[in-house]
């Protein structure tokens, strides 16, 4: 048989353990030895409870231990680390009370997440630990925005990130590398490299000779490290860490180790023959350093004895206190509450000082005095420093705020909303510029899936703004011209803003970016420079979720967003007989619907109007909100317009064909006359 990692079959022990004195004290190997005794403890603990059905499910790390605690050890607490689910030994070396991560697995109150998830997937700013997410990769660009917060600061830290051999085939990955090496970012990049992906053997995930080669690619520094060995782990990643604080850059480490269980439990190993699993286990870290520090006279028996009973009781003791604890009884109220960070404060629009300004220097100036206002935000966006970005929003703000500020990004969107979102938890802000709505489906697992859930699952809030030029009228075609604002509404824990005015644009973008919560901020690129209207010159605040009542009548409701609004306005001033409430909600998610319900109910009749093609829009759920809140009222029945249910063509008569605005008066009138 061929051994995983051409590792040649040896006799016991494997481990060539090379003691430098200078820096293993008997103290540190001491340390060294208990943080994997307690978390291989705690590992054999849980693989009982789930054989007796007291815990659903388990990962275990069993084999790897030497790699959490090394690496955790080697690193200042302060010092941001980001683990997977095998990675137990991060979170007991960093000293978390062991009752608190009993309750996280169990879903008790005292745990992280309030059982609203469970394993690893949390984080805990006390302990500067961030915990992932099931989609593996968006953590790597989460440390590419810690670092980057403490590169721009001058703060002298490092970030370790974590990763396996499986999660470096994805494209989060390679985007995260590249990201951290162009701007020579202080993050540990730390492959463990167990053997298999699941089930997957090395053979079939990558045809390179080894991970660590991958750095060569990036213009990165790279090293093997034996994964089994804590005093090679601690060691290397001790003197780079020392050297990546004074000298930042990012270092690629491949840990080669195995994974002696299953992927998780019920998966089993099956898939292992029997003789690499055999070698492998006599590789096993705890039970090889043991044998090396009874060699040194480091431990005895005694020693040996003090600590296991120390850590069982331990252990038996903060069990008990977790499985006493009570069930976790939660309302919907308290559920809906913790979907966003609660946030109220605002700036009120001056009443002086107001000029005539295009929709597009409406959100550049907004941008700009957010910009003055909180130093710690930053932009970043492709092509958006010394070029201004492809619409010229960001001209000249380099000259000001300069490039740390106003940063050019590669072309690798997923990677820089993670890195805005692990920005904001360093203690900043960050407004991320999709140079085109169509592109945010190369970032939408972030968005949805990191950004979205982040303060629900564990408090913690994700303080980025997304900036989404869209919609069509302009002939840009398929890829260019999307309206896609239904992607998102539709995912609790977003806010989503599609402002028609410029007065408006300012305002909330304000609003966005002081909000600590994430928000999606739509522009409609046919609006930037055919809309103008007098705005306050100073900065100000507009409320998220409050719709504005444009126009009032009596026959008819009319609701809608964005290019939307205008359309409306135009086919109304052609007909000064019909006597409409326009609304303009402004902002889709949250949805002022109290507006929304109050003028149905003067009115019996609305008629709800969207660029975005109908079936699935925005417009089905004001719809079928206004039948079951509002039924009583109506006159007709409600009536939605959108555009074809196609993409989005590029000829002038097709796109003209695709818009809903050339089937929103013919629908407008038949509905007045119903």
């Amino acid at each position: 048989m061929k051994l995983q990692n051409n590792q040649v079959k040896t006799s016991y022990p494997l481990i060539p353990y090379e003691l430098d004195t200078s820096i293993f004290t008997n103290d540190l190997l001491l340390s060294l030895y208990e943080k994997m005794l307690l978390s291989r403890s705690i590992e054999e603990k849980m693989l009982i409870l789930l054989r007796q059905g007291k815990v659903s499910k388990w990962f275990s790390g069993i084999g790897q231990e030497a790699i959490s605690v090394g690496i955790t050890l080697a690193m200042d607490a302060e010092e941001y680390i980001l683990p997977m689910h095998r990675n137990l030994g991060v979170f007991t070396s960093r000293d978390i009370p062991l009752h608190r991560l009993f309750s996280q697995w169990q879903g008790k109150a005292s745990g992280f997440t309030k059982g609203r998830d469970r394993s690893f997937h949390f984080g805990t700013q006390d302990y500067k630990i961030i915990g992932m997410i099931s989609h593996l990769g968006p953590q790597l660009g989460v440390a590419c925005g810690i670092a980057l917060s403490d590169k721009i600061n001058n703060i002298e830290r490092v970030t370790a990130v974590f990763t396996g051999d499986g999660g470096s085939s994805e494209g989060d990955f390679h985007e995260a590398l590249n990201i951290a090496s162009v701007w020579k970012l202080p993050v540990l990049f730390c492959i463990e490299n167990n053997g298999y992906g699941l089930s997957t053997p090395l053979s079939e995930q990558y045809n390179c000779k080894d991970l660590a080669d991958r750095g060569v690619g990036y213009g990165m520094e790279s090293h093997i490290i034996d994964g089994n060995n804590i005093l090679e782990v601690y060691k290397k990643v001790k003197k780079l860490a020392i050297d990546l604080r004074k000298n930042p850059r990012p270092v690629l480490l491949e840990f080669k180790t195995f994974r002696v269980r299953g992927h998780e439990e019920a998966s089993g190993t099956k898939y292992v023959p029997e003789e690499e699993l055999s070698f492998w286990k006599a590789k096993d870290p705890l039970v090889n350093f043991e044998h090396f520090l009874q060699k040194e006279g480091v431990i005895n028996e005694e020693i040996k004895s003090g600590y296991s009973n120390q850590i069982q009781s331990k252990i038996d003791v903060d069990w008990k206190l977790a499985n006493d604890e009570a069930t976790i009884i939660s309302t919907d109220e308290a559920e809906l509450k913790d979907v966003f960070k609660d946030f109220s404060s605002i700036i009120e629009p001056p009443d002086t000082v107001i000029k005539e300004k295009r929709f597009i220097d409406a959100v550049s100036e907004g941008l700009y005095q957010s910009m003055e206002k909180y130093p710690e935000l930053i932009i970043m966006g492709q092509d958006i420093a010394a070029y201004g970005g492809v619409f010229k929003i960001t001209d000249n703000f380099v000259a000001r705020f300069g490039n740390d500020r106003v940063r050019n990004t590669p072309i690798c969107e997923s990677a820089i909303i993670a890195a805005g979102y692990g920005y904001g938890l360093n203690k900043g802000k960050a407004v991320v510029e999709m140079q085109f709505a169509d592109f945010v489906t190369s970032g939408f697992n972030p968005i949805v899936n990191l950004l979205a859930k982040s303060h629900y699952r564990w408090g913690q809030t994700a303080d980025v703004v997304i900036r989404l030029p869209c919609g069509g009228g302009v002939g840009a075609g398929p890829f260019h011209s999307q309206t896609n604002e239904a992607w998102f509404t539709k995912t609790p824990g977003l806010k989503v803003v599609y402002p028609a005015f410029p007065f408006d644009a300012k305002g909330l973008l304000n609003r966005a970016i002081s909000d600590p919560n994430p928000v999606l901020f739509f522009e409609h690129k046919g609006l930037y420079r055919t809309i103008k209207q007098e705005i306050p010159e100073a900065y100000y605040e507009l409320p998220i979720g409050e719709a504005a009542l444009l126009k009032e009548g009596t026959q008819i409701t009319i609701i809608s967003y964005g290019a939307g609004v205008h359309w409306a306005i135009e086919v109304l001033n052609r007909y000064e007989e019909i006597a409409a409430d326009i609304i303009d909600i402004r902002t889709l998610q949250p949805l002022d619907t109290q507006t929304i319900y109050k003028s149905v109910n003067k009115t019996g009749k609305v008629i709800i109007l969207q660029e975005d093609s109908l079936f699935g829009g925005i417009a089905s759920e004001i719809a079928a909100m206004i039948m079951e809140n509002c039924f009583e009222s109506l006159d007709a029945p409600v009536k939605r317009i959108g555009s074809l249910d196609t993409p989005i063509p590029f000829d002038a008569g097709l796109e003209e064909n695709y818009l809903a605005k050339s089937r929103f008066e013919n629908a407008l009138i038949e509905l007045v006359q119903f």
